[in-house]
């Protein structure tokens, strides 16, 4: 069973269709306890820093993040929640992975919204089978400015940021796999793959 973290942002509705068309089992989840006993856990996306944050920690879930042992994806705010800071609402985060969240440039176009190339930099149970420069549907105005990381992937827009990265047993993706198609649809079947 995979756990989708409830708290009141992220993009569940989507990653539930996507999970059962590809036939695995999952959970919406917003206590603690059903979060740890899960197989794995994806920790979806949509919102505000600040907003989501509070909401994780009002349900004991933003202290027991690091905790986990089984595979975890974060998607989009699900992945920028992951690092220490956010420029978003001046948000402290969970702190699994080193280096900040940052707003794109005002002279950019925000949001980077739209298909987007990913360049796959290493080889990763994650990625197994998806060609390089495969294409994903992202949405957001803040990128991780990651360190002491394994960057998976990683897109140009304007200049290159990680768009998929992994830190032990947390995975995490900047772009919406549910979103996008049948590139997308493999990177959920190789994680969920991960959590059996």
């Amino acid at each position: 069973m995979i756990a989708l973290i409830d708290y009141k942002a992220g993009n569940i509705g989507s990653v539930k269709n996507a999970l059962e068309r590809l036939r695995f089992d999952w959970v919406v989840a917003s206590r603690p306890e059903e979060i740890l006993s899960a197989e794995g856990v994806i920790f979806p996306g949509q919102g505000r820093a600040g907003a989501a944050m509070k909401e994780l920690k009002k349900r004991g879930v933003a202290a027991i993040i690091s905790k986990i042992k089984k595979p975890f994806l974060g998607i989009c705010l699900g992945m920028q929640l992951l690092g220490r800071y956010s420029e978003e609402d001046k948000t402290k985060c969970i702190g699994i992975f080193k280096g900040k969240c940052r707003k794109f440039p005002p002279t950019f176009k925000i949001p980077h919204i739209g298909w987007n190339k990913v360049e796959l930099n290493q080889g990763s149970s994650l990625t197994a089978g998806i060609p390089d420069g495969s294409y994903f549907y992202f949405a957001h105005s803040y990128y991780v400015d990651a360190a002491e990381v394994k960057i998976i992937g990683k897109t140009s827009y304007g200049f290159d940021f990680p768009s998929i990265m992994q830190k032990d047993n947390f995975f995490a993706v900047q772009f919406h796999p549910e979103k996008s198609g049948e590139a997308g649809m493999k990177l959920l079947n190789n994680f969920c793959k991960l959590c059996s």
